[in-house]
């Protein structure tokens, strides 16, 4: 069945009724337009607000980002303090080794012309033999005592310096805890979580 076809009823407008109409669509626009701009107004407002919070943030982001210079600047300082001081330690205990070294080396060649002799004088005298080796013995003891001695000193001053450093470790370390602790407290007055990042 084929669909019907609609009529249009054409009804003529009186010129009273065109003029309401009129009327009340230029109503509407005024009042669609006085929506708008309300709109625009408050959207415009919300720019605003948006665009002084984010110079807001841009500022403060500034501003720790110059704290965070001066943090890392004061690391630096520690870190040079520290790393001097160490090769200040190191320098020192350096001179020690090898001034000890030397004297080691002086005691090793003055034990060499003992000995020497030594052997001289069994071969002069072979009667006399046990009072030269009372005298090795005696100086063998002495050799003995010093490196005995240079041991002490090495490792007393090895033991003051591993102590030193430990302090100076267990201050950088507290300072570090400190730091780290100050920033999370910064974060999250943020609202930002510290293990986030």
């Amino acid at each position: 069945m084929p669909p019907k076809k609609k009529t249009k009823k054409t009804t003529k407008k009186t010129p009273e009724k065109s003029e309401n109409d009129l009327e009340a669509k230029y109503r509407r626009n005024i009042l669609d337009i006085a929506i708008l701009q309300d709109h625009i107004a408050i959207q415009r407002e919300s720019l605003i607000k948006v665009h002084s919070e984010r110079s807001d943030l841009r500022r403060r982001m500034r501003d720790m980002e110059q704290k965070l210079q001066h943090e890392k600047q004061g690391h630096r300082d520690v870190n040079s303090d520290l790393s001097r001081q160490y090769k200040t330690m190191q320098t020192a205990l350096s001179n020690k080794v090898k001034r000890l070294e030397v004297e080691v080396s002086q005691l090793k060649e003055e034990l060499a012309l003992c000995q020497e002799e030594l052997r001289k004088e069994k071969r002069e005298r072979e009667q006399m033999e046990q009072e030269k080796d009372a005298t090795i013995s005696d100086l063998q003891h002495k050799l003995d005592n010093m490196e005995t001695d240079y041991e002490k000193v090495l490792h007393e001053t090895l033991d003051c310096l591993t102590s030193q450093l430990s302090v100076a470790q267990q201050r950088w370390e507290d300072k570090s805890t400190t730091l780290h602790e100050n920033y999370k407290e910064l974060l999250s007055e943020f609202g930002l979580n510290p293990l986030d990042m």
